[in-house]
C-alpha cells in the first residue's frame, strides 16, 4: 500500500507539530509514508532517518514563489500528474483547502482524507490533528514529537567540537523568525552570567543569518563568554541536530530551535 500525507504549513516547528500524527499513519498500515512538504520546512534535514518516511516530496508553491512549479493552475496540473505517475492508494491531508482534493482525485488517489473542506479559520494546529486521526482512523494521537538521528554523527560531532561531559553544554536559540519572536541580548547574556555562577558552562548558539539576529549574536560575542561560545549560524539544520543532541539543556525563545530540541529529547526552556 502506498499512502501520502499532506503538510503544507511552511515553518520547520509546523512540521515537527505534525510528526506524531504521521507516524501513526504509518504505523497503524505498517508502512512508512510519502509526505508532501514545503521546501521552508527544512524537512529533508530533520527527518532523513526516520524509519515512517519513505519519500520527501517538495511542494513548490507559495504567496513568494510566483513562478514555482506548482503554483497556479499549471501548477495544480503538474503536481496531480507528479502525484498520478507514484500510484498512490490512500492521502491523509492535514488541511481544509479544495485545491488539494481536487489534486488527490485528479491524480486518480481514490482513498482521501481530509480535513473538512472550508474550516480553517480558528482551528488549532494540534487539536485539529488529533480529530482528524481519531475519526479517521480511530487512534488516539500523544503530541510528543520524536526526531531520530544517526548515533554515530553523534559521536562524530562530540568528537570534533571537542564537546565535554565535566560541562554544562547548552544550547541557546537566540534567533526567531519574526521581530516579535526575538529576545534581546541582554537578557540572554544576564542568563549566562546567572549559569556560569553556578556551572562551567560551554554555550552553543543557535540562529540564523537575518540581521537583527546576526546583531545579537555579535553582542553576545563581545562579551566575556566569547571563548565558551560557538556559533551555529554556519551550519544547515542536518549539521546541527547531533550538536544539539549532545547537549544538557536548550533555552530558546519562539523559534525551530526550541521544537528541535525538545523533539531530539533534550530538556527545552
Amino acid at each position: 500500500m502506498k499512502i501520502l500525507v499532506v503538510q503544507n504549513k511552511m515553518g520547520i516547528g509546523d512540521m515537527i507539530i505534525y510528526l506524531p500524527f504521521i507516524e501513526a499513519i504509518s504505523k497503524k498500515f505498517n508502512t512508512p509514508v510519502s509526505i508532501l512538504v514545503k521546501q521552508s520546512s527544512k524537512t529533508e534535514q530533520f527527518l532523513k532517518d526516520n524509519k515512517n518516511i519513505e519519500k520527501i516530496i517538495i511542494l513548490e508553491q507559495g504567496n513568494n514563489l510566483r513562478e514555482a512549479k506548482h503554483q497556479g493552475f499549471s501548477g495544480f496540473i503538474k503536481l496531480a500528474k507528479e502525484l498520478k505517475k507514484l500510484n498512490f492508494d490512500k492521502i491523509f491531508i492535514f488541511n481544509s483547502s479544495l485545491r488539494f482534493y481536487l489534486i488527490a482525485k485528479f491524480a486518480g488517489i481514490k482513498n482521501v482524507h481530509q480535513y473538512p473542506l472550508f474550516t480553517k479559520k480558528n482551528q488549532h494546529i494540534i487539536d485539529a490533528a488529533k480529530k482528524f486521526i481519531k475519526q479517521n482512523l480511530n487512534l488516539t494521537v500523544k503530541s510528543d514529537p520524536k526526531i531520530f538521528i544517526n548515533d554515530k554523527s553523534v559521536q562524530d560531532i562530540k568528537s570534533k567540537f571537542k564537546i565535554n561531559d565535566d560541562q554544562k553544554n547548552i544550547i541557546l536559540g537566540i534567533g526567531g523568525s519574526g521581530t516579535t519572536k526575538r529576545v534581546p541580548a541582554a537578557t540572554f547574556i544576564k542568563l549566562m552570567r546567572l549559569i556560569s555562577n553556578t556551572y562551567r558552562c560551554r554555550f552553543f548558539l543557535a540562529t540564523g543569518k537575518d540581521e537583527e539576529e546576526q546583531e545579537i549574536l555579535k553582542e553576545i560575542l563581545n562579551t566575556e563568554f566569547k571563548d565558551r561560545c560557538v556559533p551555529l549560524d554556519e551550519l544547515s539544520i542536518s549539521e546541527t541536530l547531533p550538536i544539539i543532541k549532545n547537549c544538557d539543556i536548550s533555552i530558546c525563545n519562539d523559534s525551530s530551535f526550541s521544537h528541535l530540541s525538545s523533539g531530539l529529547g533534550i530538556k527545552t526552556i
